[in-house]
C-alpha cells in the first residue's frame, strides 16, 4: 500500500515546501506514495533516473520538469553512473487551481486529464534549473505567498508557453466565469451550489452551462462537485474537524451522501483517506 502524504505536516504554515532530493545509482527506490492535498513540480537538476508510476516507468533526465497531481502514485530511482538529483516544490492544490483559474492557464484541462504526471522538456534547461534553485533558496529564507506566485510565473513560460493566456485556445474561460469559479472556492459559496455559481456569474443557466462546457469540458453541477470534493480532501488531511461538519461546510446535505460521493471520487472513504493522510509526511 502506498503512503498518502499531506502538505501541512512539512510546510508548517508556509505557502510551499521545497527540498533537494538525491538518489544514488542502484539504490533502493523512494517510497511509493500519493498526495492528499497538494501538487508538486519536480525539476531534475542533475543526472538521470526513472519515474516509477502505477502506469509504467518514465525516464528522467537533467532539465525535465514534472507536474505531479494528488492522485498520482509514484516513486523515483537513480540510474548509473551519476544517479538522480532534483528539486521538488510542493504547494496546496487549492492554491494551484486558483492560480490556473485566475490566469486562465491550461484552458483545455489537459494537465489534469492526463493519465500520467505531466512531463515537460524545456528548451532552456539552465533557465528552468535556475527557477527551481531560486525557489529552494527562497524557501530556506521563510517564503511569502508572493514567492510561490513568482515560482509559477517564472517557470510556466519556460515549460509550456503554448498553454499560457497570451496564446491559449479561444475556448478558454471568459473573465466573468474565471472570477465566478475562483469565488466558488469559499465555503459560503460552496454551500450555495450551482445556484450560487449562477448568481456569481450573472448569466442565464443556459449561457452558464454552455460556457462551463466550452471552457472546462464539464457541467456546472460536476464543476461544483469537484470544487466541493477538493476542499473536503484538504479539510480531511489538514484538520481534525468531524466528517459530518466537513460535509456541511462543503455543501453536502448529509454525511452519508458526502461519504458516497467522496468514496466514488477517491476510491477510499473519508475516514480512510484521513487516516492515511495523518500518518503521512512530505519527503
Amino acid at each position: 500500500m502506498s503512503q498518502v502524504l499531506r502538505f501541512a505536516t512539512s510546510a508548517l504554515g508556509r505557502p510551499y515546501h521545497a527540498a533537494r532530493v538525491r538518489f544514488a545509482p542502484r539504490t533502493r527506490d523512494s517510497e511509493l506514495h500519493t498526495h492528499a492535498d497538494f501538487h508538486e513540480f519536480m525539476g531534475v537538476v542533475a543526472g538521470h533516473g526513472e519515474h516509477l508510476l502505477s502506469t509504467g516507468t518514465m525516464p528522467l533526465r537533467t532539465g525535465d520538469v514534472v507536474l505531479v497531481r494528488p492522485r498520482d502514485r509514484h516513486a523515483m530511482r537513480g540510474s548509473a553512473p551519476d544517479g538522480l538529483e532534483f528539486v521538488n516544490v510542493a504547494f496546496p492544490s487549492s492554491a494551484w487551481q486558483g492560480f490556473l483559474t485566475l490566469t486562465r492557464t491550461n484552458p483545455t484541462g489537459s494537465w489534469d486529464a492526463s493519465r500520467r504526471p505531466v512531463t515537460f522538456r524545456p528548451d532552456d534547461v539552465a533557465a528552468a534549473v535556475a527557477v527551481f534553485e531560486d525557489a529552494l533558496a527562497r524557501f530556506q529564507r521563510e517564503p511569502a505567498q508572493f514567492d510561490l506566485m513568482r515560482f509559477w510565473i517564472d517557470l510556466l513560460p519556460l515549460v509550456t508557453p503554448e498553454e499560457l493566456p497570451a496564446t491559449a485556445s479561444v475556448s478558454r474561460a471568459p473573465g466573468w466565469l474565471a472570477d465566478a469559479c475562483a469565488a466558488m472556492r469559499s465555503e459560503e459559496n460552496l454551500r450555495g451550489g450551482v445556484p450560487r455559481l449562477q448568481e456569481l456569474a450573472g448569466v442565464s443557466p443556459a449561457h452558464l452551462s454552455r460556457s462551463v462546457r466550452a471552457a472546462y469540458g464539464t457541467t456546472p453541477t460536476d464543476l461544483v462537485a469537484d470544487l466541493r470534493l477538493e476542499h473536503a480532501a484538504s479539510l480531511l488531511a489538514a484538520t481534525t474537524s468531524p466528517i459530518a461538519e466537513i460535509a456541511t461546510r462543503c455543501g453536502y446535505a448529509s454525511q452519508s451522501y458526502f461519504t458516497r460521493c467522496f468514496t466514488a471520487a477517491h476510491d477510499v472513504s473519508p475516514r480512510t483517506f484521513r487516516h492515511r493522510s495523518q500518518r503521512a509526511f512530505v519527503p
